[in-house]
């Protein structure tokens, strides 16, 4: 997808054209979603993204900051544990990967080239095995036509 020079200095707002009207179901989740709507994707730190990515809203944008951001630590931690960012990137809508496939390589290549450091990292051992799992479903999305 190609982007506007300032894009990141906009909101998905702005950048999808799309306006949600205020929540009507007042959860934590639900507002802080229609917040981070209004937020510049600048201003977006790691535990923002995952859980906008968690939430498949504004994949296009999101994830090429993700892989930015995973590209400098594969293990980036939100607000749950070491490699929330990854799990939820691993997992997100495959419509969109299906669509960007240079962007599912990119991850694919990241995930390989720190194997060896997920394989290590000290959290629970389900973390690690989910983390290698949702990968495992991930890359068979590039061989899906």
């Amino acid at each position: 997808m190609k982007f506007e020079n300032n894009w990141k200095h906009k909101t998905l707002e702005a950048l999808e054209r799309s306006y949600w009207e205020e929540p009507t179901f007042k959860s934590h989740l639900v507002q802080t979603c229609h917040a981070l709507r209004k937020k510049q994707l600048k201003d977006f730190d790691v535990e923002d993204l995952r859980l906008m990515i968690g939430q498949n809203e504004g994949l296009d944008y999101l994830i090429p900051l993700a892989i930015a951001e995973l590209g400098r630590d594969i293990l980036s931690e939100g607000n749950l544990f070491e490699g929330d960012l990854l799990l939820n990137v691993l997992k997100s809508d495959e419509v969109y990967w299906k669509r960007e496939t240079e962007n599912l390589k990119i991850v694919c290549a990241l995930f390989d080239q720190n194997k060896q450091r997920i394989l290590n990292f000290a959290p629970v051992g389900s973390i690690r095995k989910s983390l290698f799992e949702a990968f495992d479903r991930f890359k068979e999305l590039n061989d899906a036509p």
